[in-house]
């Protein structure tokens, strides 16, 4: 059993010495509150929970939850955990005073939420996606409706959901059939079946409010016909409590390969009464803040899969003894030597320690982003607000797919590292890669989130986020290159900075002739965009560590980040390569087989 161990020094180091949150809070509203002391007490405690809570509830989890008569229990402990939860004012940490919140920074609950998730992401996933209905609350609602719903979410009394998926369309919203009639009073009765929807029933609390796409009367077709609504599971009293029932109900829920304890429901709307967030029209735009919520919050599930795998294969690599070294004995005392020795396991356990590490640093990074992005909407200021959600949205797909793939090839690493152990069940590593494959495909597959990127922010968007990012690095590259010790990391990221904006210009100007290069380039494109964006946090982090050298801190420390820069920039940055040539390719090979030639049977 994997028994997940917070890694708080690397934490430390990259809020601290890599990112200085400090300076950046003191210039937000709310991070004044965020003192050295506040920040270390928060993530201590959050490391705790997730250590003696969550932790040992990981592999329980996997016992799934039950079903009955439309009633959903989840595993045991679950419930009780959340109840701590709740109780330690978690889940409005980062929420607005004045709906019931701590006003601290969003980046501090984007660690607490790290942790949690590595730690146990499937137990994470009932609060998470609280949080992403709290933000569009926040953002879209009235303010009636923030005092009826938003104050209940933010003290974790209730949870929320996200209602997209129906039967008949996933990702193609504009075939959504769910409707919407209105009421004399303003409400609206909602009536649709949806599918898919994670946390949609459970026990952890009495009230779940879903957030629900649907179509008003005469509303147009396609996307531009779909409105958001509020829908509680219970009504809501006058007085704030809950009410009668809402004709909100779980049909089933799924049974799938992997997240056994997260309660994936079918759930079935009947004339429940909704309230409309947002304008007529427009819920895809005000669902986008959920979305977008959503896929930072997946791109965690990579970190902590990479994380967690490589905190289980470490120790067995070191104790688990098979053949010897081929340059010599290492163990001579020992039957054999210790799996580390070899260069291949090496290779593995290097690999998901570059993915963890390298992956958090995007995180962080991409969390005051979004600090700042809050911080411009409370301040009235929606321009600040857009440019930094478009900084931060061309991250996004970047993190959500390529993290999440890294984080899935991280994982298999580690079931490879206990050879036929490994794929045994009461070790616990074959369990990370069942939980895994899910990232891949929820809120957006890797191909959905590599045409966003590729399609909507770069071309689209004429290479304007695309460009905002590339100044951040091309400004590191200047301060450094000079620097002796930074130069062979300098160098070759500044050869993939100017590959990376002349490739995106080729496929640009191919797919003016030929459309479909935007599909077949994409994929490629957006894992060759991750191992850059990767690179460019590894150069930073090495800088940060060269300096604490230099000072005589925490000396091992700083010499295995920046081993693993150079193992990063060694082994996995070249990868790029390999997806710019494929990405390049014209689409003839992909596109000209008769669909009716793909098997003969």
């Amino acid at each position: 059993m994997i028994q997940f161990k917070a890694p708080l020094r690397d934490i430390n180091f990259l809020i601290n010495d890599v990112f200085d949150y400090q300076t950046h809070y003191k210039n937000i509203p709310g991070g004044d509150e965020a003192t050295p002391d506040m920040v270390d007490a928060i993530i201590g405690e959050a490391a705790r929970f997730s250590e003696e809570v969550l932790s040992p509830l990981y592999q329980v989890g996997d016992e799934g939850c039950k079903f009955e008569d439309g009633q959903v229990t989840t595993p045991p402990g679950f419930k009780e955990a959340y109840q701590q939860y709740m109780e330690g004012g978690w889940q409005g940490m980062s929420a607005p005073v004045e709906y019931g919140g701590q006003g601290l920074p969003l980046s501090l609950g984007v660690i607490k939420s790290e942790l949690i998730g590595t730690a146990n992401w499937v137990w994470g996933m009932y609060p998470g996606l609280s949080l992403g209905a709290m933000n569009t609350i926040y953002l879209h609602g009235t303010e009636e409706q923030k005092q009826t719903f938003l104050v209940p979410l933010t003290e974790g009394r209730w949870t929320g959901t996200m209602c997209l998926t129906e039967p008949q369309c996933g990702t193609d919203l504009g075939q959504v059939k769910t409707k919407a009639e209105p009421n004399p009073d303003g409400s609206y009765n909602i009536t649709g079946t949806k599918i898919f929807i994670s946390s949609g029933e459970h026990d952890f609390t009495d009230n779940i409010v879903h957030i629900v796409l649907a179509r008003l009367p005469d509303a147009p077709e396609g996307t531009k016909g779909i409105s958001l609504f509020i829908v509680p599971k219970l009504n809501v009293n006058e007085d704030g409590s809950n009410g009668d029932a809402n004709n909100v109900t779980c049909g089933s829920i799924e049974h799938k390969m992997g997240i056994h304890g997260s309660s994936t429901c079918v759930m079935n709307f009947d004339g429940s009464k909704g309230f409309l967030i947002g304008p007529e029209n427009k819920g895809l735009h005000c669902m986008f803040t959920f979305m977008n919520t959503a896929r930072l919050g997946t791109s965690i599930q990579g970190i902590g899969a990479a994380e967690l795998s490589f905190q289980g294969a470490l120790p067995y690599a070191k104790e688990r003894r098979s053949m010897r070294s081929l340059s010599g004995k290492k163990s001579p005392d020992k039957v054999a030597d210790a799996l580390i020795v070899h260069p291949d396991v090496r290779r593995m356990l290097l690999t998901q320690k570059a993915i963890a590490e390298g992956g958090r640093a995007m995180l962080y990074y991409a969390a005051t982003l979004a600090d700042k992005m809050m911080a411009s909407h409370a301040a009235g200021d929606m321009k600040g607000y857009e440019d930094w959600d478009d900084k931060l949205g061309f991250l996004t797909p970047i993190m959500k797919a390529g993290l999440t793939e890294l984080g899935y090839e991280a994982a298999n690493h580690g079931v490879q590292v206990y050879g036929g152990h490994g794929f045994i069940k009461e070790w616990g590593m074959e369990q990370i890669i069942r939980d895994t494959q899910i990232a891949k495909l929820y809120e957006g597959t890797t191909g959905v989130q590599a045409l966003d990127l590729l399609g909507r922010k770069i071309l689209l968007g004429r290479m304007k986020s695309f460009d905002d990012f590339r100044a951040v690095v091309n400004q590191f590259i200047k301060n450094h290159k000079n620097t002796k010790e930074m130069k062979p990391f300098i160098k070759q990221l500044k050869r993939a900075m100017i590959a990376w904006r002349l490739n995106t210009f080729r496929i640009a100007f191919k797919a003016r002739k030929d459309r479909d290069m935007v599909g077949a380039a994409s994929v490629d494109y957006l894992m060759y965009s991750c191992y850059i964006v990767m690179a460019f946090f590894w150069a930073k982090m090495a800088d940060a560590a060269y300096t604490n050298l230099a000072e005589g801190k925490d000396v091992d420390f700083h010499k295995a980040k920046i081993q693993t820069a150079e193992f990063y920039y060694d082994r996995l940055l070249p990868r790029a390569k390999a997806h710019r040539k494929m990405m390049l390719k014209d689409p003839k090979s992909l596109m000209q087989m008769d669909e009716e030639s793909f098997a003969f049977l």
